[in-house]
């Protein structure tokens, strides 16, 4: 069998969250959200955030999730802006677009969103005099980490903000992997201030060590009036709620999200060396994913014993391929790798 390293999630669960399932099994509980689990996760994240009055959902996917938020925050004339390589603009085959919403794209700039060209486009879009003929920007959506596995600075991050509220439009932040940006050696904030410096996140669970589940936070009790009936409209609302509750419960339990989110990063910059060494041109990430370009024979060469995702052409005879790391990834996986690299 192959080594994987196509993603975060080709695994199952962390075996903690695992028999926390097992563990609570043959209990009962309520539904849709209120089961006790879910009660103790949504307390353990609100102090994990240092937000007190927080408003949690869990959902079950990421795809869902994005689709669920955007769609309960805008009103049906309004959109979302994004960066060209943005996640709900490229890999969720027009979620946000089916609910009639228009992801209004600026440039990207290594993944992320720049706060000038953000303040031009607002600026350029109501000096219009026909503005009110177009899709009014409602929420401006990000990535920690973005697609490309690079990090917001504080700077970053508190000049978009700042903005946002200018323009009275909400700053979501898509954390499908935000506890492998946290971790990441690089980061310059933890995830209270993250929680301050913005109007809704959520906290990935499926590919940060849980089988599935996603937790959504609007870290001042801020979430759109009837959010509850959003969610069963979009059919995210779990009857078994304690399906992602047990998850989450088991994921901020003695920090397991972070551990498993610091085990990751540690073995993303072993692998990062490996290639490093291999002398093979490495984009800059300091995440869980790593981006490495390999020529069509070292791709063919190095498919025979190792699992990886082929990404974006380079030129024609190279292409961007995609390394991921998880909880399960092991010191063994690592060394099959490097074998496999010297063997290039």
């Amino acid at each position: 069998m192959k080594i994987s390293f196509e993603s975060d999630y080709n695994n199952g669960a962390h075996p903690d969250v695992i028999k926390h399932l097992v563990d609570t099994n043959n209990s009962q509980s309520l539904s849709y959200g209120f089961d006790e689990w879910s009660e103790s996760a949504r307390q353990k994240i609100r102090n994990a955030c240092q937000c007190p009055d927080a408003d949690i959902f869990f959902l079950v996917g990421g795809t869902q999730t994005n689709a669920t938020v955007i769609d309960g925050v805008l009103t049906g004339y309004e959109g979302v802006i994004a960066v060209d390589t943005g996640h709900i603009n490229v890999h969720e085959s027009g979620a946000v677009e089916a609910n009639g919403h228009k992801i209004i794209t600026l440039p990207s700039h290594n993944g992320k969103m720049s706060a000038d060209d953000l303040k031009d486009f607002h600026d350029r879009f109501y000096a219009d005099p026909v503005y009110e003929h177009m899709v009014i920007p409602g929420i401006v959506y990000i990535t920690f980490p973005t697609e490309l596995g690079t990090l917001y600075s504080k700077k970053e991050i508190e000049d978009l903000y700042a903005l946002c509220q200018q323009f009275e439009v909400p700053l979501y932040i898509d954390g499908a992997r935000l506890g492998y940006g946290l971790a990441a050696a690089s980061c310059e904030f933890d995830l209270p201030w993250l929680a301050k410096h913005c109007d809704v996140f959520y906290i990935g669970g499926t590919k940060v060590g849980a089988l599935c589940g996603e937790a959504i936070v609007f870290p001042r009790g801020n979430a759109p009036r009837h959010f509850f009936n959003i969610i069963k409209q979009h059919g995210a609302l779990l009857a078994k709620s304690r399906l992602a509750g047990v998850q989450f419960d088991a994921l901020f339990t003695d920090k397991l999200y972070f551990r498993i989110a610091h085990h990751a990063i540690e073995m993303a910059m072993k692998m990062r060396q490996m290639f490093m060494d291999a002398g093979l041109n490495i984009t800059e990430s300091f995440t869980n994913q790593q981006f490495v370009s390999l020529s069509k024979q070292q791709i063919k060469k190095l498919k025979e014993n190792i699992a990886f995702e082929t990404w974006e052409p380079i030129d024609q005879d190279h292409t961007r391929c995609r390394f991921v790391t998880s909880w399960a990834t092991t010191e063994d996986d690592l060394k099959a790798l490097s074998v496999a690299l010297k063997e290039l």
